[in-house]
């Protein structure tokens, strides 16, 4: 039983550090671009590449790993209602995140080659509005996992 308490800590900190990292992403890089703040948009366009790949990342790896492993110590079915959910739900926001990451590797192209005098350019807007469009849905999917996670309804 002192295994299950172990994944499951885990399994809370690794979702922990997911939502936390990406709030933090999503707050800094919006308020630096509503400002229209060229010297934070450049600055924080590269430190969320970065964020992505130290924290996020590894979060989710960790997330997969032990819910599969708590599944297991469990006994959960695998061919649950519950656990389709969850992993339809994983499957989405990975769907939602990976067009991010690809995006904020275009904020951190584009606001490389401006100064800091310069107005940001109409690509960089279209690319924010994708961005924030994704982050809602993506960050609306994570809210439901806790919500499966925390309730186990279906099960």
């Amino acid at each position: 039983m002192k295994y299950y308490f172990i994944l499951k800590l885990i399994h809370i900190l690794s979702a922990t550090v997911l939502m936390g990292t990406g709030a933090g992403i999503a707050f800094f890089m919006l308020m630096s671009y509503l400002k229209k703040d060229m010297a934070a948009i450049k600055q924080n366009a590269q430190l969320v590449v970065l964020a992505d790949w130290l924290f996020t990342l590894p979060a989710v790896i960790v997330q997969l790993v032990s819910g599969l492993l708590l599944m297991h110590v469990l006994n959960y079915s695998y061919h649950s209602m519950w656990f389709a959910s969850v992993m339809g739900l994983f499957v989405f926001v990975g769907c939602c995140w990976i067009p991010v990451l690809y995006l904020q590797y275009q904020f951190r192209t584009l606001s490389k080659n401006l100064s800091v005098q310069d107005v940001i350019p109409n690509r960089f807007h279209r690319y924010m509005k994708i961005w924030i469009i994704l982050g809602c849905f993506g960050f609306s999917g994570v809210l439901l996992l806790f919500y499966l996670m925390v309730f186990k309804p279906m099960l």
